[in-house]
């Protein structure tokens, strides 16, 4: 959940959401009663401290087991959560979780798209799991509004080696897509910026996306928040956008329940 125009979704309580540890041994047990949407999800920690978001709807214990079953982050991406949570703690819930973060990899690694962008960047952390995948002499183009957040991602794609194969664009999302070249040449697009603007990024994406490119957005289920009665503009604009793209007959695609609610939709 990142921002990439200004007045963009603001982030839940740091208490809302929370990672898993590294092993079952260096977790705690959590209870495995089921939870109702919209309530708090269990306490889920690494390193000591709650940082970044994981899988929310699912109990506790499968999402420990989940997280410890999946290929953890690498030393890098371990360092970037904690930098993350040293300079900017009241904001490390826009960053995704750990299963998010190696889904997203295997992802790119199996499309090895040449040309990938990712619409709200925040410090970093999924840019370089999307970068990764890159195909030889392929390029991120990552958008965001919020020159402190990207200058920690920027150090980090430098560790990692990928400061060449990605491009930051600051400025509002919806400029640098319109000014994308009209051709359908995206091979893999992940949106996760201000929530009001997610039909806008998705108009001005899927017609520039490939036949059987893949378009991910982030944070569809909002928390549960969607569900409620009377929701928040935030969840208003996420419930609307769900049916929205169910309805776009150029997309073939599949809701997950995967971090905070996951879209994969595969252009026809």
């Amino acid at each position: 959940m990142h921002s990439a125009s200004p007045g963009g979704d603001p982030p839940e309580p740091p208490a809302r959401r929370w990672l898993g540890g590294d092993t079952p041994s260096a977790r705690p047990r959590l209870a495995s009663r089921p939870r109702a949407f919209g309530a708090a999800p269990p306490r889920r920690r690494r390193y000591g401290r709650g940082v970044a978001s994981g899988t929310e709807h699912v109990r506790g214990e499968v999402y420990e087991y989940v997280v410890a079953h999946s290929s953890p982050p690498d030393g890098l991406l371990r360092d970037l959560i904690e930098a993350t949570v040293q300079r900017f703690p009241d904001h490390v819930v826009l960053q995704i979780g750990p299963e998010q973060g190696m889904f997203m990899t295997l992802l790119s690694q199996l499309i090895a798209p040449a040309r990938a962008i990712e619409v709200g960047t925040f410090t970093g952390y999924s840019s370089v799991c999307l970068a990764r995948g890159l195909a030889d002499g392929g390029r991120l183009i990552c958008c965001d509004v919020n020159e402190d957040w990207t200058s920690l991602a920027r150090e980090y794609w430098q560790k990692a080696g990928l400061a060449d194969r990605i491009e930051l664009r600051l400025g509002p999302a919806i400029g640098t897509l319109r000014a994308l070249p009209q051709e359908a040449s995206l091979d893999l697009s992940f949106i996760d910026a201000d929530k009001t603007g997610n039909a806008s990024y998705w108009d001005e994406i899927v017609p520039r996306t490939r036949s059987g490119g893949i378009i991910l957005v982030d944070n569809t289920l909002l928390h549960g928040r969607i569900f409620h009665p009377d929701p928040d503009p935030d969840a208003r604009a996420i419930r609307d956008f769900n049916e929205y793209v169910l309805a776009d007959r150029r997309v073939d695609l599949a809701m997950l329940s995967i971090g905070d609610g996951l879209i994969f939709a595969r252009k026809k």
